[in-house]
């Protein structure tokens, strides 16, 4: 079982994975051996809250794909087993960021004395751009 939270937790076998060969420098090793981990987890088909499941798939986020489910690959190390508690990790990340709950903005407004500022170094500047203007005599 994966711990998500006390409340949440996933069982193993809901969690695909796929060993891949990682992109980038590294010589002969990383044209030989897989260790990206790549994650794949279905959504829909989970056994998450029906809460945390909508939450998920109204998130605006690269890793979700438009077919519900969560790809998050790691090549950061040259451990496959490094790669794959990254990726658990980020995955974890992921679904708590769902659960925490946005702090209200309260709307505040400009001070009359910072809106007249604002104005006068804008005719202040308008003021120095157009003595640059030639003026042409008719």
């Amino acid at each position: 079982m994966i711990k998500i939270s006390n409340r949440v937790q996933l069982p193993e076998q809901e969690l695909e994975w796929q060993f891949i060969r990682a992109r980038g420098a590294g010589g002969q090793h990383v044209n030989k051996v897989s260790t990206a981990a790549q994650l794949i987890f279905d959504i829909r088909a989970s056994s998450l809250p029906e809460v945390y499941q909508q939450k998920l798939l109204q998130l605006s986020d690269h890793r979700i794909s438009a077919s519900g489910k969560i790809i998050i690959k790691c090549q950061q190390s040259r451990s496959q087993d490094d790669n794959r508690q990254q990726a658990l990790a980020q995955f974890c990340e992921l679904i708590l960021s769902v659960t925490r709950v946005q702090k209200k903005r309260i709307a505040t407004k400009a001070t009359r004395s910072s809106q007249i500022k604002r104005v006068d170094s804008k005719k202040k500047r308008g003021a120095i751009k157009s003595m640059r203007q030639q003026k042409i005599p008719s």
